[in-house]
């Protein structure tokens, strides 16, 4: 056995040693040397080279915490209504990539928004995001209109050599509630769109910008007195001794066709910036629905330009106190509402949305009515102006004031028009058609109280203070008043009588045996607490 030991071990050093031989012989494959990430300079501080490219790319965030407070006048069943507080968590992801060429920067410029928001309207939900399509609701009993889920593609576009396309802010837009935690004033804020645009740079700060836009995230819908999501709207087609006797509905749906165009003529200076704005705006509709008089020979509405201008100037302020701003902003629109800002309030994307809670009377927000006799488009009329202040009573301290005014006006004789549709429509059908958009026939009692078509003024006035112990953290809190009111008569109070819109009480209000509760005006105050930390 000692022999056979023996043998093994000497074969196995006799195999180790041939082995070494052989390894020797071949070649030797070295480590690359290891590519440390490098600071990018110049394009400013947090940006670093991707490894392996000449692409400098900065990583950026932000968290936000929200919690508010809204006055709350009712709890009528089955309205949502009741929710005085309300809450909403935000996620926010940057990635900003720079690429030096000969043609100038590339850049390429992506954020991701996401969050949860829980309660009540303008605090914690936004009907307006789920609108336009950047949130869902939950649909659980007690969650069902209360509990939001957003997730927004808020930026995506690229810019090069003067070229911006992608998703991105409209160029129309100048103050953009730049110094609020609410966005409450009126004003334009389109913070996500999609365009192309192309900016000439001319020196001395002053640059031009044509920019072709996504109407989608400009329109407010064209005004029909049956809502929903099917809308359509009254127009005669047939007469009885020269009197209206029998109607279609044209499907008033508006239709992806022209784009908006938008153009910009800016000024930056070390005093501030200021800068005038246009757009031009198209608003269509579709054909006669299926349905009564489907087969009837109208003519086909025909589309309508409607357009917006905007003037605004921010001044900087440092002999008040280092950092001080001043905003003023005016814009006025035809059969362009979302460009005026008017409905920031209570809501865009809408033809009469409310965020006050039992709110008295509804706004009308539409851009356009259709007359029932031509079936023409006849645009509405809307300004605002705006005014807001930011003053540093420190370092870490700082406050804001603002306020806005705007009116909207339906055009000349459209609400006559549309109440003699009323009176067709509800003398064929023996009720009401139209619910609470009825404008009810001319000349009786309801027509005089009835809201829908009102011209409407809106008054926003609010503050804040906010701390920034550390850089990049802010602790602040904002109040401000709303008050939305007609610019002339009264309103059925529908808090006061929410059952006024019924067939019968609208024949009882005509008689004079139902005399309902009537309004002027209705106003809200919100306050709202944030801690936000961007990184």
């Amino acid at each position: 056995m000692r022999l056979v030991a023996y043998a093994l071990l000497g074969s196995t050093v006799a195999c180790a040693a041939a082995g070494s031989a052989r390894a020797a012989d071949l070649p030797v494959r070295k480590a690359g040397p290891i590519e440390y990430v490098r600071v990018c300079s110049a394009y400013g501080a947090g940006f670093f080279y991707v490894p392996g490219t000449d692409t400098c790319l900065r990583v950026s965030g932000r968290a936000r915490f929200e919690g508010g407070y809204i006055t709350s006048y009712t709890r009528q069943a089955g309205t949502n209504s009741g929710d005085t507080s309300g809450y909403r968590g935000l996620l926010r992801i940057n990635l900003d990539a720079r690429t030096q060429t000969a043609y100038g920067t590339l850049r390429a410029f992506v954020r991701l928004d996401a969050g949860s928001r829980a309660g009540a309207a303008g605090v914690g939900r936004s009907g307006t995001q789920e609108r336009l399509g950047l949130a869902y609701i939950g649909t659980g009993v007690d969650e069902n209109g209360r509990v939001q889920q957003v997730m927004n593609v808020d930026k995506a576009f690229i810019q090069f050599a003067g070229l911006t396309a992608g998703r991105a802010s409209s160029f129309f837009d100048f103050y953009a509630h730049d110094f609020e935690l609410s966005s409450a004033t009126a004003g334009s804020d389109v913070a996500s769109t999609n365009l192309l645009a192309y900016t000439a740079t001319f020196g001395g700060g002053l640059s031009a910008t044509l920019s072709v836009e996504d109407p989608v995230f400009r329109r407010t819908p064209i005004f029909a007195p049956s809502g929903g999501t099917s809308p359509v709207a009254p127009v005669f087609v047939g007469y009885t001794r020269g009197v209206p006797s029998s109607f279609a509905n044209i499907d008033s749906i508006q239709r992806e066709r022209l784009p908006d165009v938008v153009g910009v003529l800016r000024l930056d200076q070390a005093w501030g910036s200021a800068q005038i704005s246009a757009a031009t705006h198209e608003l269509n509709v579709g054909n006669i629905a299926l349905g009564t008089g489907a087969n009837a020979a109208v003519a086909h509405t025909k589309s309508v330009q409607g357009w917006a201008v905007q003037g605004g100037v921010k001044l900087n302020a440092p002999f008040v106190a280092p950092g001080d701003v001043l905003y003023l902003q005016g814009a006025y629109g035809d059969g362009a509402q979302f460009y005026t800002g008017y409905s920031t309030f209570s809501g865009s994307a809408g033809q009469s949305p409310a965020t006050i809670q039992g709110q008295k009377f509804q706004q009308f927000f539409s851009d356009a009515t259709i007359d029932p006799v031509t079936g023409q488009l006849q645009t509405s009329q809307s300004f605002t102006a705006v005014a807001s202040y930011l003053h540093y009573w420190s370092p870490d301290w700082r406050s804001a004031v603002f306020g806005s005014y705007g009116e909207q006006s339906f055009g000349r004789g459209a609400r006559l028009a549309q109440g003699a549709a009323f009176n067709v429509a509800s003398t064929l059908a023996g009720s009401n058609p139209f619910g609470a958009n009825a404008v009810g026939a001319p000349g009786t009692r309801f027509y005089q109280l009835s809201q829908a078509l009102r011209d409407t003024y809106q008054f926003v006035a609010g503050a804040s203070l906010i701390w920034s112990p550390v850089k990049d953290l802010d602790i602040g809190l904002e109040g401000y008043y709303t008050q939305i009111g007609l610019k002339s008569g009264r309103a059925i109070d529908l808090d006061k009588s929410p059952t006024a819109y019924s067939a019968a009480n609208i024949a009882a209000i005509n008689a004079g045996t139902f005399v309902p509760r009537t309004a002027t005006q209705d106003s809200v105050s919100q306050i709202r607490f944030r801690v936000q930390r961007d990184f």
